[in-house]
């Protein structure tokens, strides 16, 4: 263990520090910077000789935090990255992007503050890429089978590394002319500024892992030829399909699924020319939905120089604190204040859209809203006489994902899917389709990036056990039956 008494002594918690708003919405640089060693060392040590340590049961990945945590403390930032890169394939992605849900369930925030976990996962990715001490795992043979991942997001890309280490000759696909997924065009640079990924993708390329642009499965190449030319198939193609807004007014000009805004953002922030782009500049922007999607919305409205944005969420106002009825270690549903939100944006509760309204060019001018009311039901809607309008010139849904976009795969290949859209899967991964896999999202459903890391490692053992007979592979997590929406 770390320090056997740095939780006593160390009872302040401090998180990375961020640059100042006035500085940062000027950018798409990431907001925050890192931490002082001495700080790293003394947060570290805070972990405490638990018995239980919760926070592995709080991590989809399994990750052995109060190891790592205690070597970091030591000062072994070697052997720290060997731990953490023992169950996380990239450590210093979800050191940036994942919500830890770890912290909820750390021992210590039962009468503190968590231990800062997320940071010094962050702090061990980083030393492992700029001091070095990350080199590339290249297998000593080739097992002379090969494997097809379709899809670059961090399932696809967990899935094709297990792989590529264990022997196989793997290929990933993607239809974007860069590598990546949600990674690349879903998340914003001022959350993971793309150098990062491109570290890791190069790493990956020195083990041998082969990747393929601009090609997309069922259109380019079928699904069917794919399967005939290739031992297996994972498909991690994520649930991209969007949520719709079924109101009038949804076909105006000015109203856009966040995705697509996004995306253009990433685009130009890369260097490349966007005809048409969607822009907030000084427009009076509302995004409908409170996920990380939302928020990531709020910070590019920001920096574009949006008039004003606002958030509207359609039910109640999380608390500020964990709440009674969600102990300790429940994963408690409490307020995020994301650094996007810190940048400036009205957040409003409790309110339902009714309407879009057009303006004289035919364009969005406003949002109707009502009070969202509940019913003895359990559903809810607009509660009638408490519609009013505000302002809206650029109307952003952010309302979550409902399944896979990719109709070809079903018509070519007979894959069966579940009624939520998703791919359907067995015990082991595999959809209906002998020798044809599937993983994160795509059979999950929408979910946080550690459990699409998490499936994709899982998803390589099966694919290896399948191909060979057995696996040297860890496998820790088996298939989720239920549907997690969370971005």
């Amino acid at each position: 263990m770390a320090d056997p008494r740095g939780f006593l002594k160390t009872t302040e918690r401090v998180d990375r520090p961020k640059r100042p708003v006035p500085v940062r919405i000027m950018d798409f640089a990431e907001v925050q910077t890192r931490q002082d060693p001495s700080v790293i060392h003394q947060q570290a040590g805070r972990c405490m000789d638990c018995g239980i340590p919760f926070c592995h049961q709080g991590c989809p990945l399994g990750n052995l935090i109060p190891e790592w945590n205690d070597l970091m403390w030591r000062g072994r930032d070697r052997e720290a990255v060997a731990r953490m890169h023992a169950t996380n394939n990239f450590p210093e992605l979800t050191g940036r992007v994942c919500p830890a849900p770890c912290e909820s369930a750390c021992v210590l925030g039962i009468n503190q503050p968590a231990v800062t976990i997320k940071q010094v996962e962050y702090e061990i990715g980083e030393k492992a890429l700029d001091d070095g001490l990350l080199e590339p795992f290249i297998p000593d043979r080739l097992v002379g089978q090969t494997v097809a991942v379709v899809g670059s997001g961090p399932s696809g890309l967990a899935a094709a590394q297990q792989l590529t280490q264990a022997g196989f000759t793997v290929a990933v696909f993607e239809r974007d002319d860069r590598i990546g997924g949600l990674l690349r065009y879903g998340i914003p640079d001022f959350k993971l500024e793309k150098e990062v990924l491109e570290r890791r993708l190069e790493v990956m390329r020195q083990e041998g892992t082969r990747f393929r642009t601009g090609v997309e499965i069922g259109r380019d190449i079928t699904w069917d030829q794919l399967r005939r030319r290739y031992d297996a198939v994972i498909v991690a193609t994520g649930a991209l399909k969007p949520r719709e807004l079924p109101v009038p007014g949804r076909e105006l000009d000015g109203v856009h699924q966040a995705m697509e805004y996004l995306t253009q953002s990433n685009r130009v922030v890369a260097g490349d020319e966007v005809a048409d782009q969607i822009r907030a500049d000084g427009k009076h922007v509302v995004v409908l939905g409170g996920g990380d999607t939302g928020s990531d919305c709020i910070g590019t409205a920001n920096r574009q120089g949006a008039a004003s944005v606002t958030n509207i969420a359609i039910g109640f106002e999380p608390p500020a604190q964990r709440p009674d009825s969600e102990p300790w270690p429940m994963a408690p549903k409490v307020l995020d204040v994301s650094s996007s939100h810190e940048e400036g944006v009205d957040r409003v509760y409790l309110s339902s859209t009714v309407e879009l309204i057009a303006g004289e060019d035919g364009r969005v001018r406003a949002l109707r809203l009502a009070e969202t009311e509940y019913l003895p039901d359990g559903s809810r809607g607009p509660k009638a006489g408490t519609e009013r309008e505000i302002p809206a010139d650029l109307v952003l849904l952010a309302l979550g994902f409902t399944g896979n976009e990719s109709d070809e795969l079903v018509s070519q290949l007979q894959v069966s899917c579940e009624p939520r859209g998703t791919v359907a899967r067995d015990d082991h991964y595999m959809t209906s389709v002998r020798g044809v896999f599937a993983c994160g999202d795509s059979g999950r459903g929408a979910s946080l990036v550690v459990w699409a890391i998490a499936e994709g490692r899982a998803c390589a053992a099966e694919v290896e056990k399948h191909l060979t007979g057995s696996t040297r592979l860890p496998a820790p997590v088996r298939p989720s039956t239920r549907a997690i929406d969370l971005r």
